[in-house]
């Protein structure tokens, strides 16, 4: 064997070293998330509910990932019949990763458990469709297919300034035109899923009954009550109360206890 046969098999036998090296290495995990998941298959549920909670407070970034821990903060909660603490999680999933089927889903299980059934007060159309088209994807993706978008619309105008064919410069031109429209449109919705993020005005009834007043005081008229898992919007806050408004219209203020913002 010659010596350059000798170092081809030498520099073949240190790869395959390293290949095996490299494979046997452990797959970076998170093994907290991975005990919680156990848990949960277990149907340790408070257990899992711990694990999670700890992941929660160490701090999480507003990404899929967060998404899929508040999820399945949320699952576990639900199996440990706190119907509050669930439909609060599930929230914040979605509120993260709104085009999420399964967050959807677990999340409308979940408030057809609820006990309050109040009717919604009509919306306009517009505003249905706004945030059905908005919520299909994530602020991030938004922003991500508005630079896309901004990529065809310079290629548009290159196309219109240097191309001297007619039909072409017209294409390019209208086409311009539709983008400039999607453009606006992908950054309204990715601003606005961002200012929710950050302004959040919703929030959670977590205890069974919360009893709604006519002013921020105890001995105010009780004007209604709301029970556990009901969604309410914060409309302003005075010392230990909120002042907040139900789906269908109806306005009054809660001791801050009794609910949690999402």
């Amino acid at each position: 064997m010659t010596a350059k046969a000798k170092r081809g098999k030498m520099k073949s036998i240190k790869l395959i070293l390293l290949l095996l090296f490299v494979l046997s290495l452990p797959v970076k995990m998170n093994g907290q998330d991975t005990t919680a998941a156990q848990a949960y298959r277990d149907q340790d549920y408070k257990k899992s509910i711990e694990l999670y909670e700890e992941l929660v407070a160490k701090g999480i970034h507003e990404d899929k990932e967060s998404a899929q821990l508040y999820y399945n903060l949320g699952n576990a909660y639900f199996r440990d019949n706190q119907l509050g603490k669930a439909i609060l999680n599930y929230e914040r999933a979605l509120l993260l990763n709104p085009g999420d089927s399964d967050i959807r889903h677990n999340l409308r299980f979940a408030q057809n458990r609820t006990e309050d059934r109040i009717e919604t007060a009509g919306d306009l159309f517009l505003t249905h469709w706004f945030h059905a088209v908005r919520d299909l994807y994530h602020s991030n993706g938004w922003a991500n297919l508005g630079v896309i978008l901004f990529i065809l619309l310079l290629l548009s105008v290159g196309t219109f300034l240097f191309v001297r064919i007619l039909w072409i410069r017209k294409s390019a031109f209208y086409a311009g035109l539709v983008l400039v429209v999607l453009i606006v449109m992908t950054n309204i919705f990715a601003f606005n899923q961002k200012n929710e993020r950050i302004h959040r005005n919703n929030a959670i009834v977590m205890t069974g009954a919360a009893r709604v007043t006519a002013a921020p005081n105890e001995n105010s008229n009780a004007l209604f009550e709301l029970h556990e898992g009901t969604k309410v919007k914060i409309r302003s806050s005075d010392a230990e109360w909120y002042e907040i408004e139900i789906a269908n219209g109806s306005v009054g203020w809660t001791n801050k206890n009794n609910v949690e913002i999402i």
